[in-house]
């Protein structure tokens, strides 16, 4: 049996989507569709592939036995409030990957997407990755605090980077390797 990373950090915790995580997976996306609309990727055209949830589950568990992604749902106090995902991730000579994440409307601001962030940043340290990627939209103010937070360098703009709410967005690009100084409170062993 494959061991599921599971991590955590003062309230906050992250694992992999679990198939009993069904119910509450599906009303928290409903909750926050329009919350996230302006933010989430979508595909051009709207005809995006239907899946069901316990294949959606074993895709995310194929990733981690590949190690090709780390998908993970946030929970505070054992409830489901967002997601943090690393993807694409690359081994070679590049050890890279690009984390996305969010969290529900009614727990943004208390810090939980930055120590999300950060559990799942030193998670991919620690299998080996050397760079890490955030990319964010200009208009995203919550976001762009969150790698502000943690101390990730901004290296520049992707212009038409990823389809989103109905239009090709501009995004900025943050950094992170894994021989750079982490400070701050999100960080382990940091103050």
């Amino acid at each position: 049996m494959t061991r599921w990373p599971e991590l955590e950090r003062g309230e906050v915790r992250i694992r992999v989507l679990r198939r009993r995580d069904e119910a509450e997976w599906l009303r928290l996306r409903a909750e926050n569709r329009t919350w996230l609309r302006p933010w989430e990727a979508t595909v051009p055209g709207g005809a995006a592939r239907s899946i069901t949830f316990a294949a959606y589950v074993r895709g995310e568990r194929r990733a981690h036995r590949r190690g090709t992604g780390m998908p993970m749902v946030i929970e505070v106090d054992g409830r489901l409030v967002g997601r943090v995902a690393l993807t694409r991730v690359e081994w070679g000579a590049e050890r890279g990957g690009s984390i996305g994440y969010w969290v529900s409307e009614h727990v943004a601001g208390r810090g939980i997407a930055p120590t999300a962030v950060a559990l799942l940043t030193e998670l991919a340290f620690e299998r080996g990755l050397h760079r890490i990627e955030i990319a964010v939209r200009p208009e995203n103010a919550a976001s762009l605090r969150v790698v502000q937070k943690l101390g990730f360098r901004e290296e520049g703009l992707r212009r038409s980077y990823l389809f989103i709410d109905g239009a090709w967005r501009d995004h900025r690009i943050f950094a992170l390797t894994a021989d750079e100084p982490r400070r701050g409170p999100f960080w382990a062993g940091s103050s």
